[in-house]
């Protein structure tokens, strides 16, 4: 066995898998295969089986003291590696509490301003604007919006159902009143389109796999249709045929760029920001943390209290006697 310059094919095609068997998301086996390549890199193709603790610790302490890599980014290799020793070369990493860990800078989230987020999506043309209306005023992720369904929509009860968000987890949320005439309107266009494309021998959307293999046809369903569908069909050379796909996030995220741009909204927005300024919003409004962490979808209430930083702070530090307190919050409320 070659101490280096091994081929690593069968561990990729392992690692594949791995993350397809437990349902992760394209994403998730993008950034793991992205570090393991990197990890191979490190340490020269080195044979896998041959790999130990000691290989982790330098490629760990490689990214905080020469790379500088933030702790986030560091945490993220460690994960990739911890699932390619534990489900690939199944072993186990042993002790690695000596790594140096990369330095956690406080983090605190950008958020507009209620007129500032008016204001970019003025500058936002359909369907675009929508697609910002429902990320600021649900609290999505990008991804989260793209991936909706005609399906998770329900107009009688006001409610949005997010499926698969990040850690594969589901959560409801009600939807703003204000668009929901908007997206009604918006679902009417969708059902047309969806109409066409069955005239023109369309043949599907694009469903997990283990679904579409389960049920052949529903794939030709409305209720499975993208809500925010692309405007072009996508064509599957294997296959022989066309499908629609969602709108891609880089063209949200190029219109949203070009918004700001226009606005001069000296802050660095993008399509996360709104996200942002929904918790921001929700917390300035006195809603109770826990209640915002379930929107989110945060799975550590930790998470959510970024925010308390976003915004003016309203605990009264002197202390007071309660039969003082009253006047006290009087003269707070009358300067609100």
């Amino acid at each position: 066995m070659k101490p280096t310059n091994a081929s690593w094919v069968p561990e990729y095609n392992d690692l594949n898998a791995e993350i397809k068997i437990r349902h992760y998301s394209k994403s998730t086996l993008r950034t793991y295969t992205t570090w393991v390549r990197q990890f191979q890199g490190f340490t020269k193709s080195k044979a896998p089986k041959l790999l130990s603790t000691s290989d982790v610790k330098e490629f760990l302490t490689h990214l905080a003291v020469e790379k500088k890599v933030a702790a986030s980014i560091q945490n993220q290799a460690f994960n990739a590696l911890l699932f390619f020793y534990r489900h690939v070369l199944k072993s186990e990493f042993g002790d690695i509490k000596d790594v140096p860990r990369a330095k956690r800078k406080k983090y605190i989230p950008v958020v507009l301003s209620r007129k500032e987020v008016d204001t970019i999506i003025s500058f936002l043309k359909y369907p675009y604007s929508l697609i910002v209306k429902l990320m600021y005023g649900c609290g999505l992720r990008l991804f989260e919006c793209m991936q909706l369904r005609i399906s998770d929509f329900n107009f009688d009860t006001g409610i949005l159902t997010v499926h698969d968000g990040k850690g594969k987890k589901d959560r409801t949320v009600p939807l703003p009143d204000r668009i929901v005439p908007e997206l009604k309107n918006h679902l009417e266009s969708v059902i047309n389109l969806h109409q066409e494309d069955l005239a023109n021998d369309y043949a599907r959307t694009f469903l997990p796999d283990l679904l579409e293999r389960k049920f052949k046809n529903v794939a030709k369903e409305l209720v499975w249709q993208w809500f925010f569908p692309a405007k072009m069909l996508t064509f599957i050379p294997e296959a022989g045929e066309y499908r629609r796909y969602h709108l891609h996030k880089t063209h949200v995220q190029k219109a949203i760029r070009n918004a700001v741009k226009q606005t001069r909204i000296p802050k660095r927005a993008s399509a996360h920001t709104f996200r942002h300024s929904f918790a921001s919003h929700l917390l300035q409004a006195n809603y109770d943390i826990r209640t915002i962490q379930e929107l989110m979808g945060h799975s550590d209430v930790r998470t959510t209290m970024i925010y308390t930083h976003t915004i003016k702070s309203r605990t009264i530090k002197e202390a007071k006697s309660p039969l003082d307190l009253l006047n006290c919050m009087m003269k707070l409320e009358s300067a609100i």
